[in-house]
């Protein structure tokens, strides 16, 4: 049976904190947005290294939050629980990746996160379907963010961007 989490399971271990989003997971509403919302500072963080040790620190955090993911998700009793965003958090970064270093381009490569992340076209919505624990929570966001960052590249492409 599924638990909510609450601030006590946040904190009962470092998998769960980091799993939830540092706590934006526990949001009442939206805990995905949320978790979305956390990637851009933490992009910011890394913004100014080289784009090969950006990849890097992110494929580390993609690698190590299937562990968080699926500790997390074994503890609440659902693989894929809405409180679980590290999977956003990683794959909005992934997705800053290509885009200009300005709120409106951040803003417009939110939304297509979103937007790929919700819909889940194919072949992402089956792969969330048939992809279980933590590999399975971590892999569709990244089908998402791939979406998204081929909109962004079209985006750019229109605005002459690049």
């Amino acid at each position: 049976m599924a638990k909510q989490p609450d601030f006590k399971f946040l904190i009962s271990h470092p998998a769960h904190f980091l799993a939830l989003g540092f706590g934006s997971g526990l949001a009442p509403k939206a805990p995905g947005t949320f978790g979305t919302i956390v990637g851009l500072p933490l992009y910011y963080l890394i913004a100014n290294y080289p784009i090969g040790v950006q990849l890097a620190i992110m494929a580390a955090m993609f690698v190590i939050g299937i562990y968080f993911c699926e500790v997390a998700g074994n503890n609440l009793g659902v693989s894929d629980h809405g409180s679980i965003v590290w999977d956003e958090i990683v794959a909005m970064m992934l997705v800053l990746t290509i885009a200009p270093m300005h709120w409106l381009w951040w803003l417009v490569a939110f939304a297509l996160f979103r937007l790929f992340d919700i819909w889940k076209p194919f072949p992402i919505r089956q792969c969330d379907a048939k992809l279980k624990g933590g590999f399975g929570v971590m892999f569709d966001d990244l089908l998402a963010a791939l979406y998204a960052m081929l909109a962004m590249k079209a985006l750019l492409w229109m605005t002459a961007q690049i």
